[in-house]
């Protein structure tokens, strides 16, 4: 593989720098790098963060390839940032066995736009009855160590301690969807008072918050690691701060959607804002923020839920829930938490790309940008601002809440271990 020379870029926000990569990994970092011999990519500013990951994606396939395929997924993925994304479980066949997930892994392998890294069910077929096969799918070539029936609750506390106890073994973690079904039943949107406004079935943060509390005592009884999917709420802040406060290992992730958007807009009974768990209020979103400014939440996740037009071109009861994400998670972010204030471009690099990476266990993502590690960057120009157009995304589905929304900065360059995914702004 060719040199390539990246001149000029506010490493993790700080000074000017160029960063020279050698093959798959950071030859060298500092000031008036030589050029000989290396492609020279003028970034003129520009911020240079580790490459992003993401610990909640939905890639559909098998079986709902209409929606998103791995290829599609991945070509999102890099036009994001991303160079390593986790592929959630909720998959037709549901990828609860090491057959499922290894063909998901070698898909992610064939496209290379980004690694892959399967997530195993936690149940059989997300049925949430009996455990699905973890040692099978963490001994298999995928090496899967996160689980979860995402989508589904694992309400049964039974089988969640089975769970716990089982991934403990190997230094996995289960990842929860807090969801309380009996709580939800018929459930359109957060409960409140828009919900009662509207008169649509309201989603309490009860719902949520009552799971979470449940789980992170079972983790500190069986002494495992138990992380939080797309946290919404103020309460669900307050239960876990407590539960770090005790010394219990939880982690916690936000979605960019909830860092910015309200249950105000469900007055336009646009499904576009349908989502689960659903959008809450402008308290919860503020508590949110300074969660993830302040540790208490670890990590941002997009939950990049794909669906075709027909699942969210109806009415809202009808409407599928989720909206895309990988293509726009970091311009809501760097407006909801670097242009407030709350965090800094290293900040971001740590909720978007170290945490992640660690939570995850994804060798070779999350590391410093300094030479001897992987060259996994991504080039964003935070100067940028521009109105989202889904007509342009990689992904095969285009519901995002955003369209029109004017937003700040833009990936332009995206490399996997020294290989240029995205030139430009576009796909290489």
């Amino acid at each position: 593989m060719s040199k390539i020379l990246i001149r000029g870029a506010k490493v993790l926000g700080g000074e000017p720098q160029d960063v020279l990569i050698d093959g798959a990994v950071i030859a060298a970092v500092g000031i008036g790098l030589p050029d000989e011999g290396a492609e020279v990519v003028e970034a003129d500013g520009k911020v240079l963060l580790p490459g992003l990951v993401d610990l909640h994606t939905h890639l559909r396939e098998p079986g709902r390839e209409d929606s998103e395929t791995v290829l599609t997924g991945t070509r999102a993925a890099a036009s994001g940032g991303y160079t390593a994304v986790f592929a959630m479980a909720n998959t037709f066949p549901v990828a609860d066995t090491a057959g499922v997930v290894e063909q998901v892994y070698r898909l992610g392998q064939e496209h290379g736009y980004c690694d892959v890294q399967p997530i195993g069910a936690v149940t059989v077929g997300l049925e949430g009855k009996k455990l699905a096969e973890l040692g099978a799918m963490h001994e298999s070539a995928a090496g899967v160590t996160v689980f979860s029936d995402d989508g589904k609750c694992v309400d049964d506390a039974v089988i969640m301690r089975r769970a716990l106890e089982y991934v403990k073994a190997f230094g996995g973690v289960v990842a929860q969807h807090a969801q309380e079904p009996r709580l939800t039943e018929g459930a359109q949107m957060n409960e409140g008072v828009v919900s009662a406004e509207l008169g649509l079935g309201g989603w309490p943060a009860v719902a949520e918050e009552s799971i979470i509390a449940r789980d992170v005592l079972l983790a500190e009884h069986v002494g495992s690691r138990v992380h939080i999917c797309h946290l919404s709420t103020a309460g669900s802040v307050e239960i876990v701060r407590w539960a770090k406060s005790r010394g219990i290992d939880v982690t916690a992730e936000v979605t960019p959607h909830h860092l910015l958007l309200t249950d105000e807009l469900v007055r336009t009974y646009d499904p576009v804002y349908k989502v689960n768990p659903p959008l809450r209020t402008e308290r919860d979103v503020t508590a949110l923020r300074e969660a993830l400014a302040d540790g208490t939440i670890d990590i941002v996740a997009t939950d990049h839920a794909p669906h075709p037009h027909e699942d969210k071109d109806c009415e809202w009861a009808a409407a599928a829930m989720g909206m895309v994400g990988l293509e726009t998670a970091l311009s809501v972010v760097q407006q909801t938490m670097v242009e407030t204030g709350l965090l800094d471009w290293a900040g971001v690099a740590d909720r978007m790309s170290f945490k992640p990476a660690r939570i995850g266990q994804a060798a070779g993502h999350g590391r410093p940008v300094s030479a001897g590690e992987p060259a996994n960057l991504t080039l964003v120009d935070t100067a940028y601002r521009g109105a989202v157009d889904p007509a342009g995304f990689a992904s095969r589905s285009r519901n995002t809440p955003y369209e029109g929304r004017e937003l700040p900065g833009r990936v332009t360059h995206t490399w996997l271990r020294g290989k240029a995914t995205l030139v430009d702004g576009k796909l290489a």
